[in-house]
């Protein structure tokens, strides 16, 4: 397998390769069908989402060394303990209150928080996973189960929101994962960037863009205040206030806390932004070509988190909070995990303080990820939100 011109990235084993030969020829058969193109975010919902074949529903490992990426409870235990904290101040405010976090991934914040909730005596009796791909279901309960069994009976996997839910329900790096549309601003208006064929490869096609799309874009522009000029790209979330339409129906009592790369509206469609924020992770190697290695690579957007203030406030939320990832640890508790750092080893400090730089610092993760916090029937916002906030800018 080769890759485009330019690109220098890992070659893949014969097994992926021969996976991604397979995704590709599936994907292939839906834009011959559809008549010789798809939108690019039916693209993107095959190649992560594909029964058995997308990368979320095949068997490779997506996180940690062995995978393509690491998220912030991968690198340390501090980001599920700070989390854990601020879920306690939660569920202290909310009778029989449970956590509900979405797209689990490798079990690693469900390991770390549920140990923590029970030392801040806010263990709660039933800790639900909402997880769509059968084979990272499986990975998590054997995690768990060696990681904390003592806790494991609390744990339970559903498929759908529960219809009422009261406490706390977390999503790390859950909406990145949504499917995008992909646009152009040309002199007759938006075009809708598409997926074609070429000489077996896969190649971007415009046609125009269907109203839905086009009419998402001309709310934006009203909200920005200006036309995006001639020639500018990027991408937009169609099904992000759908997502957390289900949320506000579901959450009667508590707090969402959201988490992942992203930024505000203005930044988002920044007139010198175009390109788009989508991102591609192989094997550690983060790139800008979404249409190689179909089904072996991660396919991600930023978040336009205007966009999700905005879904939920129309759906009944508040906002408790909008803060960097590094304000959002500084203000829910990281001091705390230093309490008793001089016991340590001088190995385990130096393992600690470089964990926590990667989380923090503004050129690592600290400023690039973002916390928001959405809440309904909360007489005290979470802690962590107290520190730096930045909903105005929103």
């Amino acid at each position: 397998m080769q890759h485009r011109q330019g690109l220098s990235l890992p070659i893949p084993d014969a097994a992926s390769a021969a996976h991604s030969a397979r995704v590709a020829a599936y994907i292939r058969q839906r834009i011959i069908a559809a008549g010789g193109s798809i939108s690019f975010a039916e693209y993107m919902q095959h190649a992560l989402y594909a029964p058995r074949l997308g990368y979320y529903a095949a068997g490779s490992v997506k996180f940690g060394a062995a995978g393509d990426f690491v998220t912030a409870p991968e690198v340390s235990s501090v980001f599920g303990r700070v989390i854990a904290r601020q879920s306690a101040e939660v569920l202290a405010q909310v009778e029989q209150g449970a956590v509900l976090e979405f797209g689990a991934g490798s079990g690693k914040l469900a390991a770390d928080m549920l140990p923590a909730l029970a030392e801040f005596g806010a263990l709660p009796e039933r800790y639900a996973i909402l997880e769509v791909s059968a084979d990272l279901r499986e990975r998590q309960q054997r995690f768990l189960m060696r990681e904390i069994p003592e806790h494991i009976d609390r744990c339970v996997w559903v498929d759908e929101l529960p219809e009422e839910h009261q406490g706390v329900i977390i999503a790390n790096e859950v909406l990145d994962a949504l499917p995008v549309e992909r646009f152009v601003q040309r002199h007759d208006g938006i075009r809708q960037l598409c997926v074609g064929i070429e000489q077996d490869e896969f190649i971007l096609v415009e046609r125009p863009a269907p109203a839905v799309l086009a009419d998402s874009i001309a709310l934006v522009e009203d909200e920005l205040g200006h036309a995006l000029p001639v020639g500018f790209v990027s991408d937009i979330s169609l099904g992000v206030p759908g997502w957390i339409a289900d949320v506000a129906s579901a959450l009667r009592h508590g707090v969402v806390f959201l988490a992942d790369y992203g930024v505000s509206r203005h930044e988002y469609y920044a007139v010198d932004r175009s390109a788009g924020w989508l991102r591609c992770h192989f094997r550690h190697y983060a790139h800008d070509d979404p249409l190689i290695l179909p089904g072996i690579q991660d396919l991600t957007a930023w978040v336009d988190f205007s966009a999700v203030a905005s879904a939920a406030v129309e759906n009944g939320l508040e906002v408790a909070g909008y803060v960097t990832q590094a304000q959002f640890l500084l203000g829910g508790g990281l001091d705390k995990e230093f309490e008793k750092f001089s016991e340590l080893s001088p190995d385990a400090q130096i393992k600690l303080s470089g964990q926590v730089k990667l989380l923090t610092l503004p050129e690592e993760m600290g400023e690039n990820f973002k916390c928001l916090g959405l809440s309904r029937g909360m007489a005290i916002t979470p802690s962590a939100f107290g520190f730096a906030d930045r909903t105005q800018h929103l």
